[in-house]
């Protein structure tokens, strides 16, 4: 039996994240925290007939700092989509200042009340916010490089959907066939399309400039949907499915081994602190944090597929990766000296 805690579970990613988790089988608890309206969110999908008892947690005062530990006691998986949302003409950098903190403060709390958890971050900017929650857990001694993730699925999400409709196959058939690597922002997405000899037909007829749309579409489509939404609000809906697809795997490596994809879903991991990492970190030029697929055994990484040994990259996808790295090092020198700065 698995006890989830979902903090920020009254936002827009938070609600709809949390109603796909109250639907899964393999969770008992879930417990529901958010600064406001929790409580009513708990209410609401307490009414629905699955298994998992959902409890909402917010706290009485600015000054209460019980609430948010009675939350996190016990669970085994907390996901994290707190946060300030995107708004028009915000860049993922623009976010850093607000959400910097709140991650700060939920994982010092993670630390402290369970140490063992396995924790997907979603609050943006991934690409700092990562390597913000890694510093506070090495400064409270319970880091876990195995257990910390950066929930970059939505990518994989995109790129199947879109090179679905590109070359004329059903989306979900795509799953395990491309992976996206690099990190979770703008030109920090890498999408890898040759991965898999089955589609390999179909993907030498795309033409060039449909590779270049599809590849700046995987990239910015938050802004897409933020558009779309005439600045009321940014790619939620999509983003809570995309959390849930990675939790649900974590959730099945805590019941039955690692997930049955081919090629696994990437996440954005600590790489010297999990097996051969550290050789790719430093083939990355000493990048310490990069999105690759994860094979997990018991809510932590048992391995990665290194996507420079085991998947086929092609010129232009290299080119990508070298844009991509120039921009990771920048978010994550950024996330660490914020840590490094504050005081816990």
């Amino acid at each position: 039996m698995v006890k989830v805690t979902v903090c920020g579970a009254a936002g827009g990613i938070g609600q709809p994240l949390s109603l796909l988790l109250k639907l899964n089988p393999k969770v008992s608890e879930l417990a529901l925290f958010d600064i406001v309206n929790a409580k009513g969110v708990a209410a609401d999908l307490s009414h629905i007939c699955s298994p998992a008892a959902v409890t909402g947690y917010q706290p009485s005062s600015k000054d209460d700092k019980e609430t948010i530990k009675t939350a996190l006691k016990g669970s085994k998986l907390v996901v994290i989509p707190a946060g300030v949302p995107r708004k028009p003409g915000m860049t993922r950098a623009d976010l850093f200042n607000i959400n910097a903190s709140i991650i700060r403060d939920l994982v010092a709390n993670i630390a402290k009340s369970c140490p063992d958890a396995s924790i997907l971050i979603i609050s943006n900017p991934v690409n700092s916010t990562v390597p913000i929650a890694a510093e506070v857990l090495k400064k409270l001694g319970v880091f876990n490089p195995k257990k910390l993730f950066g929930v970059t699925t939505l990518d994989s999400v995109r790129a199947e959907t879109f090179l679905g409709d590109l070359i004329d196959v059903p989306a979900a058939s795509l799953k395990g066939k491309i992976s996206v690597i690099g990190g979770h922002s703008g030109d920090t997405i890498v999408p890898l399309i040759n991965v898999d000899s089955s589609i390999s037909g179909k993907i030498s007829k795309i033409s060039s400039s449909d590779y270049k749309a599809f590849i700046n579409r995987v990239q910015f489509g938050g802004d897409e949907v933020v558009k779309a939404k005439n600045g009321a609000g940014s790619a939620t809906l999509s983003m809570a499915y995309a959390g849930y697809r990675f939790a649900e795997n974590v959730l099945n490596s805590l019941s039955s081994g690692s997930p049955s994809a081919a090629i696994p879903d990437s996440a954005y991991i600590y790489l010297p602190g999990v097996p051969n990492g550290s050789s790719l970190a430093s083939k990355l030029g000493g990048t310490d944090f990069f999105s690759v697929p994860v094979v997990l055994e018991n809510g932590a990484i048992k391995s990665f597929v290194n996507p420079f040994e085991k998947l086929k990259i092609t010129k232009d996808e290299q080119k990508l990766v070298e844009v991509a790295l120039d921009g990771l090092k920048k978010s994550i020198d950024q996330g660490t000296a914020f840590v490094q700065a504050s005081k816990l």
